[in-house]
């Protein structure tokens, strides 16, 4: 059992980083119970999984009492609407609060509860755009290159959400009280950029240009590479021990490339190191250096990754609904988390779980014949 077995997460069904909150909190143990609409079939995708589903219809005053009763019952609420829609449907904050003062009620949005921009419609590319993370990302002369949407939904939005409702389930603990979490995707995207106002703020980067600095394609020794089968591999060699390990391995000669660090070099440097990558395949360079401390690795596709033997050791990844996706993580010694059941068809858990909350045969009944539940 996951170390979050007990706790009932509601999740309105929403797109993006809301469903992979979920998504980990399912996995990590909770009941997490997916309110669907009536009349939207739920897809069901690798975010569905371990998640039970309850059509409601929030249109409907007996629908949208069935979820006050729900929440009565639950831990957390997920909103992934714009600001103010769940005010708009008799759900917010304050009216499910008022049900159940323990309630952690976190809302997921682009641009938060507030501030100019937060009715507006965004996604992932507006939200890292606005924080300097877009602009840093591409090479030198060129533009900005989208890194898929993981920065701005996920890694700044979904994993906001989940390290906010946990801290706010462990502040409950002790408190008995529930509170607000307002998630924005545009301020988990700027956590993202600490490291580089240091750097800033030190002399080591210039936020002005792409390829240019050490993260960034800028450095000979953390790039980027082709080989001759024309596959990828990539380098991160930054400290000066694992540097003379490349230079070691790469036959690399003292005279030339000894100055690691002298920024005027690296654009001469990385024209002669493309040319002794291109030597060897990427077959041939991963038996010289997958493994030792250069900071190696071959650049592979998502499909690709579940095969590589570290990612079958690990069992990194899963099978599930005739989709390989990543397995649960982070990984725990004693309540470890696991992956509770595939994704359910939308409202394929409406009678069992009211029932499990305490809604009798013919109040179920009675909501299926007004429009509340299907």
């Amino acid at each position: 059992m996951g170390p979050l077995n007990g706790y009932t997460v509601i999740e309105l069904a929403g797109i993006g980083p809301a469903p992979m909150g979920a998504m980990v909190l399912a996995d990590m143990g909770a009941e997490v119970i997916r309110i669907d609409r009536a009349g939207v079939p739920a897809m069901k995708d690798v975010s569905s999984r371990g998640k039970k589903s309850v059509v409601v219809n929030l249109k409907e005053p007996a629908g949208v009492e069935t979820l006050l009763r729900m929440v009565e019952n639950a831990d957390v609420l997920i909103d992934p609407y714009r600001p103010g829609v769940c005010e708009k449907l008799g759900i917010g904050p304050d009216v499910c609060m008022a049900r159940n003062p323990k309630l952690v009620f976190a809302r997921m949005t682009g641009w938060g509860q507030d501030g100019p921009l937060a009715n507006a419609a965004g996604h992932d590319i507006n939200y890292i755009s606005l924080t300097g993370a877009l602009f840093a990302m591409g090479r030198k002369g060129q533009k900005p290159v989208p890194p898929l949407n993981l920065v701005g939904d996920f890694g700044g939005g979904g994993m906001l959400l989940v390290s906010g409702v946990l801290a706010a389930l462990l502040e409950t603990a002790n408190s008995g009280q529930g509170q607000v979490i307002d998630a924005a995707m545009v301020d988990g995207a700027a956590q993202l950029m600490w490291m580089f106002y240091g750097f800033q703020s030190f002399g080591l980067w210039d936020e002005t240009q792409r390829e240019s600095n050490m993260l960034d394609g800028g450095a000979h020794f953390y790039d980027v590479y082709e080989c001759a089968d024309g596959q990828y591999i990539s380098i991160g060699s930054i400290e000066p021990q694992f540097y003379a390990l490349l230079m070691q391995i790469a036959e690399l000669p003292e005279d030339v490339y000894g100055d690691q660090n002298n920024r005027e070099k690296w654009p001469e440097l990385k024209e002669k190191l493309t040319e002794v990558f291109l030597r060897k395949t990427q077959a041939q360079w991963c038996e010289l250096m997958e493994g030792t401390d250069v900071c190696f690795a071959p650049v592979v596709n998502f499909m690709e990754a579940p095969k590589h033997p570290a990612n079958v050791a690990r069992n990194t990844y899963i099978e599930l609904d005739g989709m390989t996706q990543p397995a649960p993580a982070p990984r725990f010694s004693r309540t470890p988390s696991q992956v509770q059941h595939g994704g359910h068809d939308a409202g394929e858990d409406t009678d069992a779980v009211l029932s499990a909350m305490g809604f009798g045969e013919q109040e179920l009944k009675e909501l299926r014949g007004a429009g509340a539940i299907s």
